[in-house]
């Protein structure tokens, strides 16, 4: 550990503590405080109840059968996508010598050590280490999401009360499943905001309050949110 801290550096130590607070403060605000019910989540989580409520309604079930079928196809493609990055993590690694007389070239502001880059580089696998383990649970949750919906009596079956509870308890599992989903999307938003830090402390600080600002838009004043309130 104290070999660690000696390779980060005090600007570099404080740089990634703002990161990860900046990342663990949104995340505690946008999905555990009051603000979640007003955030594009939340209100996306009150349509996916509205969604399975209506399907009590079809005995067909077919379309929505395939909706979730997208969003397993959406999870599967991230989760495949975060192993590729994970192995460019380790390219790098195998190629720090040659990153190391690149970065020696350009007017960096600060020295560069062998150390340093190591960690900066298993760091950023770390992260899509992250994003996959959520984007892969994502996917089997809406595999058991689907399950559920097949589950859910028809019509024909006539308790309504019982559909209704079979359809909710499949709704709760596809809203899981998106809150995964939507966790390993922030994580891929911060593994971009991380790479700032190739460059320096600075600019990791600048990068992570861009990316903050983005996500702070798109949760609570996008125009895809306003579509949900009108």
């Amino acid at each position: 550990m104290h070999e660690l801290l000696n390779a980060l550096g005090p600007a570099n130590l404080v740089a990634l503590i703002v990161y990860i607070l900046f990342w663990l403060t949104f995340e505690l605000v946008t999905d555990y405080s009051p603000l979640h019910a007003k955030s594009m989540t939340g209100l996306m989580a009150e349509k996916r109840r509205q969604w399975m409520l209506e399907m009590v309604n079809r005995d067909l079930r077919m379309v929505d059968t395939q909706i979730i079928a997208g969003l397993q196809q959406g999870s599967a493609f991230f989760a495949s996508t975060s192993i590729f990055a994970i192995g460019g993590c380790f390219a790098l690694l195998g190629s720090t010598d040659t990153v190391l007389q690149i970065y020696r070239d350009l007017p960096m502001a600060s020295e560069f050590s062998r150390a340093l880059w190591e960690v900066k580089v298993l760091g950023l696998a770390l992260l899509f280490a992250y994003t996959f383990f959520k984007f892969g649970w994502s996917y089997r949750i809406f595999n058991y999401c689907s399950i559920l919906v097949g589950a859910v009596p028809s019509n024909q079956d006539g308790d309504r009360r019982q559909m209704e509870k079979s359809a909710l308890m499949a709704a709760n599992m596809n809203i899981i499943g998106g809150r995964h989903f939507t966790a390993g999307l922030r994580g891929i938003f911060f593994a971009l905001a991380y790479m700032g830090w190739f460059i320096g402390p600075k600019t990791l600080l600048i990068s992570s309050f861009f990316v903050l600002l983005i996500l702070i838009r798109r949760q609570y004043f996008s125009h895809a949110r306003a579509v949900l309130i009108d």
